[in-house]
C-alpha cells in the first residue's frame, strides 16, 4: 500500500491549495525544481496536478469536489468518464434493475462504483490493489457515498468465498498485458467468460464493460444470455461496449448505438434481424451527404439506417448516405454539396481560397493524408473535401457542414 504518510501529505490544506493554484502550470518543472512541496513528494504532487487537469472534462464532479486524490495516470485513463458512468444508470433503469444490491467486481478508481451507488441501496466494491482502493474509498467519502462496502480481494476470490446474492454484478475486465489490441474477453482480467457460471449463481443480471476495440459479434459469441448491447460514444468517439446479460434469457439481443453529445444521448436502436432484412439500393450522391456517428458505425447498422431516415446509401461498402432534401435529425454529420471535382490540384484548390480544408475519405483508394497532399490542402478551414466510392465511379465532393 502507498505509504500512509504520503497519502496524508497530499491531503494537507497547503498541498491541496498548491495543486489548485498550479493547475495550468508545467508539473514537470516542479519535479526538476523541488524534492518536496509543503511536505509532500514533488513527483506525487505533479501527478495530482496532471490528473486534476484531465478530470476537469472527464470527471467534473470529482474536479469540483474538495480533497480528491487521483491515482496513477493509467488508472485514471482506463476509468469511465462521468458521462458514460451516468449513462450506465440509464441503462440499468431501462432494463428494470432498480435499487437492490450490486457487486462491482472491478472497482479500480471507483468511478462506476460511485455512480452505481446512487441508484443501488448497497454496493460491494472488489479491488485487489490496496493502494488504489484506499484512494477510491477516500474519494467516495468526500463525495458523500455511505452505502459502499469494500473488499480488498480478487473477483475470483470474492465469488468463491462470499455467500451473498446480488441483483446485479458489474465487471470491467482490463487488458491482461497492457496491449491496446483486445479482440476477446477471455484475453482480459478477470476472465468474465470463465466466470459467467459463478456470477449467475449469485446474480440475476450481469453488466459487462468492454473495450471499444472488441468486435461486437465476438462479444456475443463469448457471453451467454445477452439481452442488450450498448455501443457508447462520447462526442463521436467510441468509448465503451456494454453487454447486459440476464440469467436464462434466450432471445436475440437489442443493439443500442448511443452518441453522447454534451451529455445528451443521440440513440439508434435495432436488432440484428432488422438489419439483415433491411433493403438498400446504391444511389449516386445528391445534394446532401451523411456520415453516421461512430457508435452506429461500430454497431454495423448500415442498411437499416437508410430506411429509418429516408436517405440512400452511396454504395454497399461505402458508409456515406445521401438525399435531395435535408434530413436534419440524422444521427451523425451532415454536409451540403457545393461541387463535385476531379482529384487534382487545379480542380480542387480554387474552391478552397485559403488552401485549407478538412479531408474525409470513405472506401477510397487514398487515405485522407495522402489525398490532402495530392490536392495541396492544409488542415483547417470551414469547408470539407469528401472522397468516396460509388457503385460505378469515385467521387470528390466539396461540401459545407450543416450539422
Amino acid at each position: 500500500m502507498e505509504n500512509d504518510n504520503v497519502f496524508t501529505s497530499l491531503l494537507a490544506p497547503a498541498v491541496q491549495a498548491f495543486i489548485r493554484a498550479h493547475e495550468h502550470g508545467d508539473e514537470r518543472q516542479l519535479v526538476l525544481k523541488h524534492k518536496e512541496i509543503a511536505g509532500a513528494p514533488a513527483a506525487r504532487v505533479a501527478e495530482q496536478i496532471a490528473a486534476r487537469r484531465k478530470a476537469k472534462d472527464k470527471l467534473p464532479g470529482y474536479y469540483q469536489a474538495e480533497g480528491i486524490v487521483y491515482p496513477p495516470g493509467v488508472n485514471l485513463e482506463q476509468s469511465s468518464s462521468e458521462q458514460t458512468a451516468r449513462y450506465k444508470q440509464n441503462i440499468l433503469q431501462q432494463e428494470g434493475v432498480l435499487r437492490g444490491t450490486i457487486a462491482d467486481l472491478t472497482e479500480g478508481f471507483g468511478i462506476d462504483t460511485f455512480f452505481l451507488s446512487q441508484i443501488f441501496q448497497q454496493v460491494h466494491a472488489i479491488e485487489p490493489n490496496e493502494s488504489l482502493q484506499v484512494i477510491a474509498r477516500h474519494n467516495h467519502a468526500q463525495l458523500g457515498a455511505r452505502n459502499i462496502h469494500y473488499h480488498n480481494t480478487t473477483a475470483e476470490e470474492f465469488l468463491d468465498h462470499s455467500d451473498a446474492t446480488f441483483d446485479l454484478v458489474y465487471i470491467d475486465p482490463s487488458r491482461r498485458d497492457g496491449s491496446q489490441k483486445v479482440f476477446r474477453l477471455s484475453d482480459c482480467m478477470p476472465d468474465v467468460v470463465a466466470l459467467q457460471g459463478r456470477i449467475f449463481a449469485k446474480a440475476n443480471d450481469l453488466l459487462v464493460k468492454a473495450s471499444p476495440l472488441l468486435d461486437v459479434q465476438q462479444g456475443l459469441k463469448d457471453l451467454s444470455c445477452v439481452k442488450g448491447v450498448y455501443i457508447v460514444a462520447v462526442d463521436n468517439e467510441c468509448k465503451e461496449l456494454l453487454f447486459f446479460c440476464r440469467r436464462g434469457y434466450a432471445g436475440g439481443p437489442s443493439i443500442v448505438a448511443v452518441n453522447l453529445k454534451h451529455g445528451v444521448p443521440e440513440t439508434f436502436s435495432f436488432t440484428a434481424q432488422e438489419e439483415q432484412q433491411a433493403q438498400v439500393t446504391d444511389t449516386p450522391p445528391a445534394t446532401y451527404l451523411y456520415e453516421p456517428n461512430a457508435a452506429i458505425l461500430k454497431a454495423g447498422a448500415f442498411r437499416l439506417l437508410a430506411g429509418r431516415y429516408g436517405v440512400s446509401k452511396i454504395q454497399i461498402n461505402t458508409h456515406i448516405y445521401t438525399s435531395d432534401t435535408l434530413v436534419g435529425d440524422f444521427p451523425g454529420r451532415v454536409f451540403k454539396v457545393e461541387a463535385f471535382v476531379k482529384s487534382d490540384r487545379r480542380a480542387v484548390l480554387p474552391l478552397f481560397p485559403e488552401g485549407k480544408g478538412n479531408v474525409i475519405t470513405r472506401n477510397y483508394p487514398l487515405p485522407a493524408e495522402a489525398l490532402k497532399k495530392k490536392v495541396g490542402l492544409r488542415d483547417g478551414g470551414e469547408k470539407y473535401l469528401l472522397a468516396f466510392s460509388g457503385a460505378r465511379e469515385k467521387f470528390l465532393a466539396v461540401a459545407a457542414r450543416v450539422k
